[in-house]
């Protein structure tokens, strides 16, 4: 099983551009061949890719330098030294690469596009370019000029439509393996879930979306107590929010109370979380607490302006009214976004 790394400090340099060369003609019988110093070659730029096989930045924390090739001198008979090989950095999408010194956001990837981070240095002119008039054989040629080096730090933020908000056991993992092709680890025990989980939904046809679900959420996540807040970040990018409230007979909490303690946790992690639509789904109500009853309950959510869902993912109930509401409100956010970047 892969290790998931969501950050990683690394350090990259492009490469020295190569010197160029100086050297004279020399032929049988000619007696004043002139300069024939071949350029340099230019230094290996440093570029980073996403790469959609990629789940984790373990590798980069294992390898936190990378460095591109250096150039080739140049050469008799005027040629050009070889180039040095480009370093390209793969990536998740979904990472962002930041200037650790100043702190600048270098590039987000979220496709496989290239994205230049340092160029090489150039290489160094040979002698062949400074021959005059005066200066017929010019014994002077240029060294490449220094590669750049910078330390940068990256971020990983799963990329998904729909992020899963509740406690452990709130049966998030159950619910995504019955809507979607994921098969997280399901158990009677909190924090079943270690690591972020993305499950592609199919609605109809070929419509579909991705759902997060992250690690449970306890109180007190915000300040990095559990699991959950080391992975709220990563519903920051989601077009929308399904909160999961356990109703069963063993819930330690009533679920309003839940869902108010599930606000409060990510008010204080990132306001801007609260701003994003959301549905509250109830789950485990095949099980439901003696003293809780769905209409009063419905009722209760409604007044404080929330749209609640109850469900079983063991039963079937709700299920699919769930994932369809999920899908609409993925839609009309990919529209937003749709208009925002028309010009």
């Amino acid at each position: 099983m892969v290790q998931f790394v969501d950050m990683a400090r690394i350090e990259i340099a492009s490469g020295k551009g190569g010197p160029g060369c100086a050297s004279m003609r020399r032929e049988k019988y000619i007696e004043f061949g002139g300069p024939n110093g071949g350029d340099g070659g230019r230094g290996g730029d440093v570029l980073v890719q996403g790469d959609p096989n990629l789940t984790s930045l373990l590798d980069l924390r294992m390898n936190h330098w990378q460095r591109a090739g250096n150039g080739q001198g140049g050469m008799s008979s005027q040629k050009t030294g070889k180039a040095g090989a480009d370093k390209i950095i793969r990536v998740p999408f979904g990472s962002i690469l930041t200037d650790e010194e100043t702190g600048e956001v270098l590039a987000e990837v979220l496709d496989e596009t290239s994205i230049l981070l340092l160029k090489g240095g150039k290489g160094g002119l040979g002698n062949v370019h400074f021959k005059t008039s005066t200066n017929r054989a010019p014994r002077y040629c240029q060294p490449g000029l220094p590669g750049q080096e910078m330390a940068i730090r990256i971020e990983l933020k799963v990329m998904a439509d729909v992020g899963l908000v509740g406690f452990p056991n709130a049966g998030k993992s159950t619910w995504i393996s019955t809507i979607s092709n994921a098969r997280p680890k399901v158990a009677d025990y909190p924090f079943t879930t270690l690591t972020p989980k993305l499950g592609v939904v199919q609605v109809e046809g070929y419509k579909t979306f991705v759902v997060a679900d992250i690690p449970g959420i306890i109180e007190g996540a915000h300040l990095g107590v559990g699991l959950g807040g080391q992975f709220l970040k990563h519903i920051q990018r989601t077009q929308c929010l399904a909160f999961l409230i356990d109703a069963s007979y063993l819930a330690e909490k009533p679920p309003l109370t839940t869902f108010q303690v599930l606000l409060q946790e990510l008010e204080k992690f990132s306001a801007d979380l609260l701003q994003k639509p959301r549905i509250v789904l109830l789950t485990k109500v095949d099980a439901l607490g003696e003293d809780l009853n769905i209409e009063n309950l419905t009722q209760e959510f409604k007044d404080l302006g929330e749209e609640m869902i109850p469900l079983s993912s063991v039963s079937g109930e709700g299920v699919e009214k769930a994932k369809y509401r999920l899908f609409d409100l993925v839609e009309a956010g990919r529209k937003k976004e749709a208009e925002k970047e028309a010009p």
